[in-house]
């Protein structure tokens, strides 16, 4: 009897020192998205302005993404879109940005990355924006995040009805950055700790600070298990705030000071993982939700070689930097294959070798990409919808394929100056990245049969739709 006692002991102490081991070989994450920061906000994206030699780090001890794609030209939709791997459109979440009286938010039936690693033994957390709904059925911690601390929507926006902020473009963003303590006396922003508010008006000046500190302190606690950090920086969506410690007083250096104060917390995380020695085990992905909101100049960044910014479906408003680190990534590669955030979640699922759930997706497996031992990404098309929802483009290898609806008043009358009429654009993006030479005329075949295709993915994911959470 003791024999077996004994025996079975033994086994107990073998499967949980298995599970240990188990638990402790899975890589960690960690996602860096900022808010509104173009493709030529990098130094390793061509920036002769900006120094981001931390972020840099990334790229040289990992891989650069030259063609990577966001869901969406704003905010909401293209956050929908990382978490879940679902065009916006799919899930529900398509109709342009959520505001504080906005009463829907992200369905919590909704499998994200966060549910997906959580499920595996996975410690996660969500320091930053969320903006995918302020209700505490869907901020984070009801959809697969152990903890929070951050904003539920744009620093831009006040709580709870969004009314009373500062108005003025630009030049009242000067005036902003003239004034740092403007985050305390003319905004209204609130902090959130789980589902509580905690701070009311949040200090605008230090929050990239204090998520980074707070993803320190989170990946410390969880050191010998794996972990999962989505780290959705406020800024540099306007109004810009840096602490005052490092603030350049010039508010035409507010972006350039901006990025730059993020490069720094950066590289405070890169070197907790040194020192943790958690480097060689963890995936760090640095992105942005969308493109430069080009019409605050100054206060807003480049699209480098791409054609516009933020809001439109050319590639400077869904074409954004992209570096990611990690087990097997080859050092110091630049990969120009088509892929993006919709890929972000099935390709997490492929690395640590789980399923995902059979709820249809719209991502792809590019673990081959990411650790360079294919050369084709399994990504050859990808849709581009406008930031109310509407589909208006398709890619298709190097074809990119829009047509432009003509701009409708809020009276419902054209604007003149504008496209008075549905506007075709075809352009060879292996030729022609800045979208300069439109051959819609010269190609009327490859228009066509893009056309149609477009239409009829888009019809798919219209027939499939799965409904947002709403409010009762």
């Amino acid at each position: 009897m003791k024999q077996k006692s004994y025996i079975l002991v033994c086994a107990i102490a073998a499967f949980l020192v298995s599970a240990v081991i188990t638990q402790a070989a899975k890589p960690n994450f960690i996602i860096i998205f900022t808010d509104d920061q173009g493709y030529g906000d990098l130094s390793c994206f061509g920036s002769k302005t900006i120094r981001t030699p931390n972020i840099d780090r990334i790229a040289n001890e990992g891989r650069k993404f030259t063609s990577f794609m966001v869901a969406s030209p704003v905010c909401t939709p293209s956050r929908s879109a990382l978490l879940t791997g679902c065009y916006p459109k799919r899930i529900g979440m398509h109709q342009h940005v959520l505001f504080p009286s906005s009463k829907k938010g992200l369905n919590p039936k909704e499998h994200t990355i966060a549910d997906h690693l959580k499920s595996e033994g996975y410690a996660t957390a969500c320091f930053g924006k969320w903006h995918l709904g302020h209700h505490k059925e869907v901020l984070p911690t009801a959809n697969g995040f152990d903890t929070y601390y951050g904003i539920p929507y744009s620093n831009d926006m006040n709580h709870p009805d969004n009314k009373g902020k500062p108005r003025g473009g630009w030049e009242g963003m000067d005036s902003l950055w003239k004034d740092p303590r403007s985050t305390l006396t003319k905004w209204k922003t609130p902090l959130i700790e789980d589902e509580k508010i905690i701070e009311l008006p949040v200090d605008q000046r230090t929050v990239t600070r204090r998520y980074t500190q707070k993803s320190i302190d989170f990946i410390k606690a969880n050191k010998n298990k794996p972990f999962f950090v989505y780290l959705p920086h406020s800024m540099p969506h306007i109004p810009l705030y840096v602490p005052d410690d490092v603030r350049d007083e010039d508010p035409k250096n507010a972006y350039i000071n901006t990025i730059e104060h993020i490069d720094n917390e950066v590289g405070r995380l890169l070197k907790a993982l040194d020192d943790l020695k958690l480097a060689g085990k963890t995936y760090v992905i640095y992105t942005t939700d969308n493109g430069p909101w080009l019409p605050f100049r100054h206060h807003g960044g480049s699209a480098g070689p791409l054609r516009d910014g933020k809001g439109t479906t050319f590639e400077g408003g869904q074409r954004v930097p992209c570096v990611i680190r990690g087990p097997n990534i080859p050092a110091g590669t630049v990969c120009d294959e088509l892929t993006g955030t919709i890929d972000v979640l099935p390709t997490i699922a492929a690395l640590i070798e789980t399923p995902l759930p059979k709820n249809k997706i719209d991502g792809l497996d590019a673990s081959g990409i990411w650790k360079g031992t294919v050369n084709q990404s399994p990504r050859k098309e990808f849709l581009y919808y406008t930031s109310r929802g509407a589909i208006e483009g398709i890619r298709s290898d190097n074809w990119k394929l829009l047509i432009k609806k003509p701009r409708v008043r809020r009276n419902g009358n054209a604007n003149r100056s504008d496209i008075q009429s549905s506007k075709i654009f075809l352009f060879n993006l292996a030729a022609d990245i800045g979208e300069k030479n439109n051959l819609a005329e010269k190609n009327p075949k490859i228009v066509r049969n893009l056309r149609g295709r477009m239409q009829s993915l888009d019809s798919e994911i219209t027939k499939n739709a799965r409904l947002p959470w709403f409010q009762n």
